[in-house]
């Protein structure tokens, strides 16, 4: 293997060999300056280009080297980073969020555009503080679809009040065939299942408002139908409280008005906009899924940081392995804030909850005054 050029780091000019020191270290001239020096070479930014190779790769730790043992030690020091993403107050026209768990008391937010990850943020659930840490740095958009989740909307009233929301027509659907199942028994139960599939099929606004009429029919026709009660276990029920709740799904997206909003003319006159959220589902969480599931094993915070690192290295301007490693924060990072800003340590070797925002806000956001608590 050639090795690469040495280069005088007064002057730039290729330096030459020049014997060895009585350490036995080779030594380095300058042709250029004269001057005289020994270089060391650092490997970490070899390691970690390594590290993550294997990380977005399918391969196991038997397949490298030293049939994993030379891996885990050269990689032991990355499981220690954060990798966090960057303020850059670019200006964008969608977004797209949604949250991927890890664990039943573990999920990572993650906000997207059409090309690039943007930003992401560990909770321990989808609260309006966890989706507003996530949104606060990023300049607000003039549309951002999202599946629903819970808190999403109240964060987003405070964050972003003047982005309009599109409700990704595939969740809505999906959330009536969870109570009426794709093969409903009764008469009721078959035309609300329609309905909802036909969202998928609405491209414009007079298709749009044909769906809506034909939706306020169905409710006049079985709202009576629908308020029958049967003794259950003991108590007066509603009969059919699944298809109650399949109208509810539909209904409080119809009053807040976020099922169409790709429809709107203002807002498609500089192109068309999107109706899901399958950029972020199929692009982002998807392959989220496939690395987890192609180094299964790992234990949740190793996974957490996978994510992490799949996310750093998705977003627009990922910076080369040595100065990523600069710049992020470690483990003992994250201890000495969360001993320093939180009176009160809930895990019980002393180290940082999940999500706990005298850590987080620290880490994802460089401001003037960055710590506030939950």
């Amino acid at each position: 293997m050639r090795m690469k050029t040495v280069l005088c780091p007064a002057c730039g000019t290729r330096m030459k060999k020049n014997g060895f020191t009585k350490a036995g270290r080779q030594r380095w001239r300058c042709v250029g300056c004269g001057g005289s020096q020994t270089i060391r070479y650092d490997a970490t930014a070899a390691r970690l280009e390594e590290f993550l190779g294997w990380l977005l790769s399918k391969d196991t730790q038997v397949e490298m080297a030293g049939q994993g043992r030379t891996f885990r030690r050269r990689a032991a020091g990355f499981w220690r980073v954060w990798p966090m993403p960057s303020r850059t107050g670019e200006l964008h026209r969608v977004i797209y969020v949604d949250g991927i768990y890890l664990a039943r008391d573990l999920v990572v937010l993650i906000a997207s555009t059409d090309t690039h990850i943007l930003s992401w943020y560990m909770a321990q659930s989808e609260t309006s503080r966890a989706w507003e840490a996530l949104l606060s740095p990023i300049p607000a958009p003039q549309v951002v679809v999202s599946d629903g989740g819970p808190g999403f909307q109240k964060a987003q009233r405070r964050v972003w009040p003047g982005t309009r929301i599109q409700r990704c027509v595939f969740h809505a659907f999906s959330q009536v065939r969870r109570y009426t199942t794709s093969r409903p028994r009764l008469q009721a139960g078959i035309e609300l299942y329609g309905l909802a599939k036909d969202l998928l099929h609405v491209e414009t606004l007079h298709q749009a408002e044909r769906w809506f009429e034909r939706y306020m029919d169905w409710c006049g026709f079985w709202a009576d139908f629908l308020e029958e009660r049967s003794w259950q276990d003991g108590r007066y029920a509603y009969t059919h409280e699944r298809i109650r709740k399949a109208r509810s799904s539909l209904s409080r997206l119809v009053s807040q008005g976020t099922l169409f909003t790709y429809l709107d003319p203002e807002l498609t006159r500089e192109g068309p906009l999107p109706a899901t959220n399958n950029r972020i589902e199929g692009g982002v969480n998807a392959q989220l899924r496939a690395l987890l599931r192609n180094h299964r094993g790992m234990s949740l915070m190793r996974r957490a940081k996978a994510v992490f690192w799949w996310c750093y290295l998705h977003t627009e301007e990922p910076l080369p392995a040595k100065e990523a490693l600069a710049s992020m924060p470690t483990d003992d990072d994250i201890d000495l804030l969360y001993r320093t800003y939180s009176a009160q340590p809930k895990r019980d070797d002393g180290g940082p909850e999940w999500g706990d925002r005298a850590v987080w806000e620290e880490l994802h956001h460089k401001d003037p005054y960055p710590f506030w608590l939950d």
